[in-house]
């Protein structure tokens, strides 16, 4: 079953799943670890109502409480977990970490954008609306990631320190790891202003700087937050073969995926789900 969603290139990154009546998008080079169960949400699915129909489980966009609890259950079910192993973020733009331990299970971490975890069954969760999903799996020491990364993050290396995170508690190697990028904004719909690249330009490398952004004739300028998140991933020590780079922008599917630049804050959020078998 084919969702309708636009791809900005014919590469097959991202597979369209309908599981239980919930689409789920799902990366191929992810799934052939085989230690994790993933997915990123779609807008289809759920019970919601109006600006959050109908797929939501963030509690965060005004969302009836009762259709959050039952979009959970149903996306747990999709996914083959409990809903009391989801654990979330709330996110404020920080590149912040959060180890996740058994304790933890089920939680919250409040000012926190990214987690990692060595414990089976615990399903990271974080959520979207134009800003990048970072999903990190190591693999051999059996250790997983997964980020928030919006410009700030992006300027601040968000997946950089996920990954540095994961090397200093469990002893990752970052040649072992398997990233993607998932589902956000792209370079054609992400227009910025000058003092946000003035920050990538102290970021990242001159040589870098036309892959990353350039400038229209009205003074602004189109940023691509795929391209970073994928260079700091390299400059980080994954492997390029092991990076996978998303080919969907969430603000050029605004039917079937939230978009904060389409929709304001009238909106529900997407959900990254991460979870060790």
């Amino acid at each position: 079953m084919s969702l309708g969603l636009h791809y900005k290139n014919h590469e097959k990154i991202l597979e369209e799943r309908v599981v239980s009546g919930v689409p789920l998008l799902v990366f191929p080079l992810l799934e052939e670890t085989g230690v994790v169960k993933h997915g990123f949400t779609t807008r289809l699915g759920g019970v919601s109502k109006g600006p959050c129909s109908s797929m939501n489980i963030s509690t965060t966009r005004g969302d009836d409480p009762e259709a959050v609890e039952e979009n959970k259950r149903r996306l747990s079910a999709a996914l083959g977990i409990r809903v009391e192993d989801m654990t979330f973020t709330h996110q404020t733009h920080t590149v912040r970490v959060a180890v996740v331990e058994e304790k933890d299970r089920g939680t919250r971490f409040s000012q926190t954008d990214g987690m990692v975890t060595n414990v089976p069954g615990i399903c990271l969760v974080t959520f979207y609306a134009d800003c990048v999903p970072l999903y990190l799996v190591d693999p051999v020491k059996k250790v997983i990631g997964l980020s928030h990364s919006g410009w700030r993050g992006t300027v601040n290396r968000m997946g950089q320190v996920t990954l540095e995170k994961m090397q200093r508690v469990y002893g990752t190697d970052p040649g072992d790891v398997v990233a993607a990028i998932g589902p956000s904004i792209c370079q054609d719909c992400y227009e910025v202003s000058e003092d946000v690249v003035e920050a990538f330009r102290e970021s990242f490398a001159k040589e870098q700087w036309q892959d990353l952004f350039y400038q229209k004739e009205n003074g602004k300028y189109q940023l691509d937050l795929w391209k970073a998140n994928e260079i700091i991933f390299r400059e980080a020590g994954v492997k390029p073969e092991h990076i996978a780079v998303t080919n969907v922008c969430t603000h050029c599917n605004p039917d079937l995926l939230f978009s904060h630049r389409s929709a304001g804050e009238k909106r529900g959020n997407l959900s990254a789900l991460l979870a060790l078998k």
